[in-house]
């Protein structure tokens, strides 16, 4: 299942890429710019700035919609929508969207060979999310019949997966570009929910078969913007020979998006980093060898 494909994108990869985002995430971290992403099943997003009360969503998933309180606009108690697909392209206004849908790997290279002739030397494709590899038994075959095309792949994954789900399809990628939130175990799980021992082993695993990693870090207040959390983050990726490491610093990008899923925004309290208020970083990264890159 995906839920969008972003076309002659300049960023996540070398070239121009076409970036389809995978749902459905195997961690939970407060900041993510794409929520959406976060549930593996299909996800209701509703915006009623553009509600204009036609209310041919009232008929199709009742009784989990109902009129608002306040005269415009509708309530969703979304514990009792089953199916949000059901409201796929029902309202004209598109103040109710779905994210998520199922697609065949056929369907799928039809829309990647559309942007082809975009790729030229150095562009193809690049798998994000959610997290691309929680889906690789549908990766192997469609990253097998790009490679048979010389379609390039690159992978944007957290790496919290089992290894077997990354062993599975890792002859097939060109790059994995790593996001490495932090080092301290304690940290890590308080924010997003997952150990981060099993990231490290499968980086260590990916590293040493040989696989090219670039590592990119976000850079978020109140959880790794510090010179020593990042100094950390350097030194780990350094003593791994990893050659490459890009920064992402914290944007709110995102924040709308669980408004419309109805869901609150830990991170409100937040603004967004410059590029300057990473430049520490960069610099430390260049000191030891690295080459660098700020934002995506």
């Amino acid at each position: 299942m995906i839920f969008n494909i972003q076309r002659y994108s300049t960023h996540d990869g070398e070239g121009i890429r076409t970036l389809i985002f995978f749902k459905g995430c195997t961690l939970h971290c407060q900041w993510c710019s794409n929520p959406e992403g976060i549930p593996f099943g299909p996800t209701l997003l509703y915006d009623e700035r553009l509600c204009k009360d036609f209310g041919e969503c009232l008929s199709v998933a009742a009784p989990a919609l109902h009129r608002s309180d306040e005269g415009h606009g509708i309530r969703i108690d979304r514990d009792s929508l089953a199916r949000p697909e059901v409201l796929r392209d029902v309202c004209p206004a598109k103040a109710l969207t779905v994210a998520g849908e199922e697609i065949s790997v056929e369907e799928l290279l039809k829309e990647i060979e559309k942007d082809r002739p975009f790729y030229r030397d150095h562009g193809g494709v690049t798998l994000s999310g959610g997290e691309p590899l929680a889906q690789s038994e549908y990766l192997a075959p469609l990253l097998q019949e790009l490679k048979t095309r010389k379609i390039s792949v690159d992978v944007e994954t957290s790496l919290y997966v089992e290894w077997e789900r990354i062993a599975a399809v890792k002859e097939w990628v060109s790059t994995f570009l790593v996001d490495m939130k932090h080092t301290d175990a304690g940290k890590f799980r308080t924010y997003t929910g997952g150990d981060v021992r099993l990231v490290m082993e499968n980086l260590k695993k990916l590293v040493e078969g040989g696989s090219r990693v670039i590592i990119r870090v976000p850079v978020i207040p109140g959880f790794n913007h510090s010179q020593r959390e990042m100094i950390s983050i350097i030194d780990h990726v350094h003593a791994l020979g990893i050659r490459e490491i890009h920064f992402l610093p914290y944007h709110t990008l995102g924040m709308e998006k669980y408004r419309m899923m109805g869901l609150e925004y830990l991170y409100g309290q937040y603004r967004s980093l410059g590029d300057e208020e990473v430049h520490s970083y960069v610099q430390y990264a260049q000191s030891k060898g690295l080459r660098t890159k700020t934002g995506g």
